[in-house]
């Protein structure tokens, strides 16, 4: 009987807080009835409980991320070590590989700064850039994924750096010695290397070229920059050549034709 009275006393106590609704979590703790009360401890430590549970696993991942992490540098250390071995190469080999590279990549930094004047200038500077990078590439070093990609960029960015020096005058030399005529002189590598330019330099130069046919030695011929001829050049070049066949054709009709009996 005594057992029962104390059962049916722990049932009504618990049924009470079991029927007691949840207070607001915005509800001060001071504001709170006991049943509230109990009710906020019960909820907060069973927050707390599944805190915990999740700390629990959230260790046990980071322990096995941990461990797998080790193993993947032992992995790495040891391919590295044997890909040393295939190149028969040392770390000191391969930090002196870097430096070299370093350097080269930093003289290409600095000569992308320069204007195309300049790198026109410093021609013999970038055959010796490509030549020094072409030397680091025939060691075996430069297959490692470190430096592989940064070669192949390397190498077409020193291409990008060659500049044609710009030739802004031509004197005329004798017909005899140099074979200077306009369609010559425009034909010269150093100039433009296709003679079919000629009128650009024709029509650059009009105040000191009457006939195009006829320059005399001596004469300071600008240069304009190499590029497609214009429509006033084209124009002057048609020109040019009507009149050359109508003279053609006008010799031809004023020539005698020869006597039969001759």
């Amino acid at each position: 009987m005594k057992k029962f009275l104390i059962y049916f006393i722990l049932l009504t106590f618990s049924g009470s807080v079991a029927f007691s609704q949840m207070p607001p979590e915005s509800k001060p703790d001071m504001e709170l009835t006991k049943d509230e009360a109990v009710l906020r401890i019960q909820d907060w430590t069973q927050r707390v409980k599944e805190l915990e549970n999740k700390l629990a696993t959230a260790e046990q991942d980071l322990a096995k991320l941990q461990n797998d992490l080790q193993e993947a540098k032992n992995n790495l250390k040891d391919c590295q070590e044997a890909l040393l071995a295939l190149l028969e190469a040392t770390n000191m080999d391969i930090e002196k590989f870097r430096q070299a590279l370093g350097v080269i990549e930093g003289k290409v930094r600095q000569m992308k700064g320069y204007s195309n004047d300049k790198l026109a200038d410093m021609r013999d500077d970038v055959v010796k850039l490509e030549n020094d990078l072409n030397e680091l590439r025939k060691n075996k070093l430069a297959l490692l994924p470190e430096f592989y990609n940064k070669i192949l960029e390397l190498a077409r960015d020193i291409k990008g750096l060659y500049r044609e020096k710009k030739i802004k005058s031509y004197t005329v030399g004798t017909w005899s010695e140099d074979r200077d005529c306009l369609w010559n002189i425009a034909g010269k590598l150093e100039i433009y290397g296709d003679p079919s330019l000629w009128p650009k330099i024709w029509q650059n130069n009009k105040d000191i070229i009457r006939n195009p046919d006829i320059i005399h030695p001596g004469q300071v011929l600008t240069l304009p920059q190499k590029g497609p001829k214009d429509a006033a050049e084209l124009k002057a070049e048609r020109k040019y050549w009507r009149k050359k066949r109508d003279a053609m054709e006008a010799e031809a009709t004023t020539t005698p034709e020869p006597s039969k009996g001759e």
